[in-house]
């Protein structure tokens, strides 16, 4: 039987404008529960998620949302990734079009 771990497996944290990992499913397997994203700045700002193959790189092969539009001042949950899974090794990668605009936070499951 798998032990279940819920945790959040990306504190709140502003988004970088280059594309960057921001958890990687290391020695276990994943279940996202919840990606939010909060556009605190006054303009409107884009993300893309990349949802990565151990071993593979962030490309239009592993792209999952492309340049998703978050208004000035909105929260978006990205109902399309819940109980996505990563295998051990696979990973979250993100790119913001500004790298002052956007915070993430992700949360969802560990199996071991």
């Amino acid at each position: 039987m798998a032990n279940v771990n819920l945790k959040v497996l990306v504190p709140a944290k502003i988004v970088e404008n280059t594309q960057t990992t921001q958890y990687t499913s290391t020695n276990v397997t994943t279940e996202i529960g919840a990606i939010e994203v909060t556009n605190y700045s006054g303009t409107a700002a884009t993300i893309s998620i990349n949802l990565v193959t151990s071993g593979d790189t962030p490309g239009n092969q592993n792209l999952v949302i492309k340049t998703k539009s978050i208004a000035a001042g909105a929260t978006y949950t990205f109902p399309e990734l819940w109980c996505q899974y990563l295998a051990p090794g696979d990973y979250i990668s993100t790119i913001a079009s500004a790298a002052t605009s956007l915070n993430i936070r992700i949360s969802g499951r560990e199996f071991t």
